[in-house]
Order: C-alpha cells, then structure tokens, then sequence
C-alpha cells in the first residue's frame, strides 16, 4: 500500500476522526510564537493536511487569519461541517495550492510525514514570506505510562511489527528534512476521556483503518475488556507527549 492511499484511508472515518482524535495542549500556539518569533494573531497562516481541522481551530481561536490545505474529500467535508468559517482549499503538501510568499507561518499538524519531502520542502520556501516559518508537530501517546506501554506492544504484536517500541523523539527527529534549521520543543500532556472515546481514537489510526475489519473489531473488543479493567470508572486518562519543530524562513 502507498503512502497516499493509506493517507486517503482516513476519509472514510473522517467523522469517528473528528469525534475521537485528540486536539492539542494549550502551550503549542505559545511554544509556535516563541520559536517562530513572531506572534499569530493576524498572521497568514495555512494548516496543510488539516484533516477535520483538530489544528486549524486552534490557531483560529487563537485570531491567525488561517486557511486549511486537504486533499481527502470525506476529511474536507467533515472539516466544512465543523468550521464553515474557515477558508477551505484542496491541495496537499506537495502540490500547495497557494500564491508564492503568501503566508507568514505553515503548520503540518500530524501531516508532514506523508509528504514527499523531495517536493514539500521547495513548497514551503515558495509559498513563506520571507521572515516566515514552517511548523511540524506530532502527538504521540506517552509508551513511559504502563498502561500505554502495554497497549502500545499488544497493537505492534497484533500488526506484526518490531518488539521494541522506537522512541517517538528519535523518529521525530529522523521526520525532520534535511536542508532546514528546526528549533525543537518537547510538550507533556493528557486528556480523560470515556473508554468509547479513546477506542475510537485508537481503531482512527491509520494501520487499523487498512486492515481487516473484523479482525480489528476483535482486537478493539479485547482492549475494551482489559481496559475495562483498569479504569473500572470508564474514564481513561491518555498521556501524550507533543513534538514540535520549527524552521525560519
């Protein structure tokens, strides 16, 4: 499977996308000024790959004059429903489908990884002002939380992957392109949410949307059991960690 389709995956859980993913700390938008230089309000900004727009409505609340970049049809449906405010165009990272030196700031949240870097790269210096800055940043579930930890081996064991969980910081930092000078951050947080939330969180990812249905039901179920278990309340308190990189234009 490509890295396109399995991108494209995510348009046909664009709704179970927006009700469960989880949106971002409060410190990110501070922590994008800091190293950017410069603060967002009033900035031109546009969020590439902006999904149902987790991202997007952060830096919109936050009074940046924001346009989303989507290439998925059901993901831009869903992020029309929820911000019809918010200027929509279609496009991806590789194909930006804006005017040159046009934005002062460009945010990949969770999206740079399925860009060509080859080609999203030389993208972003086009469409940055001069003075502009390219913002990534991941979330990643924290694997140092037992319980994390042991979900974490259960999903790499059900998807045939390697025992050993690679460090999120080490596979950020090997993310980044090469060519451009990134300023990094770190950000800790958690969210609690009812275990029907963070099951659709979980069966939103990209390797459970390309997989047998069936048999992702079956592992979904037993998590709801295990899960069951530790948080008798039905509230789960997820533990992510946010990495951020910055580049000036």
């Amino acid at each position: 499977m490509t890295k396109t389709s399995q991108a494209r995956s995510f348009d046909a859980a664009a709704a179970a996308y927006g009700a469960n993913r989880p949106s971002y700390p409060p410190a990110l938008l501070g922590a994008v000024e800091e190293l950017a230089g410069f603060g967002l309000g009033g900035a031109r900004v546009a969020d590439i790959g902006a999904g149902t727009g987790l991202g997007t409505a952060l830096l919109h609340a936050h009074g940046a004059r924001v346009t989303a970049v989507e290439p998925g049809d059901g993901m831009a449906e869903e992020f029309r429903r929820r911000l019809p405010e918010v200027p929509l165009v279609r496009g991806d990272g590789n194909h930006l489908p804006l005017r040159s030196h046009s934005m002062d700031l460009l945010t990949y949240a969770q999206a740079w990884h399925w860009t060509d870097t080859g080609r999203s790269v030389p993208e972003a210096r086009r469409v940055l002002r001069p003075g502009g800055a390219l913002a990534l940043w991941w979330n990643d579930s924290d694997p140092t939380v037992s319980w994390i930890g042991e979900q974490d081996a259960r999903m790499r064991k059900f998807f045939g992957a390697a025992e050993t969980p690679r460090d999120a910081r080490v596979r950020f930092r090997a993310t980044l392109p090469d060519g451009l000078s990134f300023d990094t951050r770190l950000l800790p947080w958690s969210r609690r949410v009812p275990l029907d939330v963070h099951l659709g969180n979980v069966g939103s990812y990209s390797d459970f949307l390309v997989a047998d249905p069936e048999a992702v039901g079956g592992f979904l179920a037993r998590e709801r059991e295990l899960l069951s278990e530790i948080f008798p309340d039905g509230v789960v308190e997820e533990t992510y960690v946010v990495s951020l990189a910055v580049a000036r234009h």
